[in-house]
């Protein structure tokens, strides 16, 4: 069962989520009326997926978004957005986040998004991901500079299938390892390109040729 932390400042609309997970099997462990609730829950609870609204009072979704991955860098967190082109969108998914669901979307997407992240993907599509490389670049923040010829050929495969989109479990049957195996190349790949996480790691291997998401 897969454990949801929602962090919404509008009750009704949380209280939508929470009904529509919940007939569908999921676990809503907590609700989070703003952005420091959210980070103090998601500290106690370790949710499998946190939903965060980007517009919240004490503390936005974005500053709750970071706050979180400090405190545990494997959160998976959803932002949930009125707009696509969003540009807080683009500094959470800088600082980890799993990508974003627009607040219009139909249930089956939700759902769908969830069960990827829980999974282990990252929700990154062509546009946001060059919206975000973009923005590394126009502010000089560019993720490490250290050559992917580091890595070698497993590794690079391993990197191009995750930057793709596909979980540890999908890598590990895809390539016939365990996915011990999988978890422990992919910190090696982490350590040796001083990346923090996931979608730190899918953008590198955007940026560097590795993967396409065309």
């Amino acid at each position: 069962m897969i454990r949801v932390l929602l962090a919404d400042d509008h009750a009704l609309f949380r209280q939508g989520l929470r009904s529509l997970l919940e007939s569908e099997g999921l676990r809503v462990i907590g609700e989070a009326t703003n952005g420091r609730e959210a980070v103090r829950y998601a500290a106690e609870t370790h949710p499998d997926v946190i939903l965060m609204d980007i517009q919240m009072p004490e503390l936005d979704g974005v500053k709750a978004c970071q706050a979180i991955l400090e405190i545990d860098p494997k959160a998976r967190v959803i932002m949930i957005t009125m707009y696509r082109q969003d540009r807080y969108v683009f500094e959470a998914v800088k600082a980890g986040a799993r990508g974003y669901i627009l607040k219009d979307a139909d249930a089956s997407a939700l759902l769908d998004a969830i069960q990827r992240v829980a999974a282990g993907e990252a929700l990154l599509d062509a546009d946001l991901a060059q919206n975000v490389l973009d923005d590394f670049r126009d502010k000089k923040e560019m993720l490490p500079s250290e050559k992917h010829a580091d890595l070698n050929e497993r590794e690079t495969t391993i990197l191009k299938l995750l930057a793709q989109g596909y979980s540890n479990q999908d890598i590990a049957l895809r390539l016939d390892i365990s996915e011990k195996t999988v978890r422990n190349r992919l910190s090696e790949i982490f350590t040796k390109l001083q990346l923090n996480n996931r979608t730190q790691a899918a953008l590198y291997a955007i940026r560097e040729g590795i993967a396409n998401l065309d």
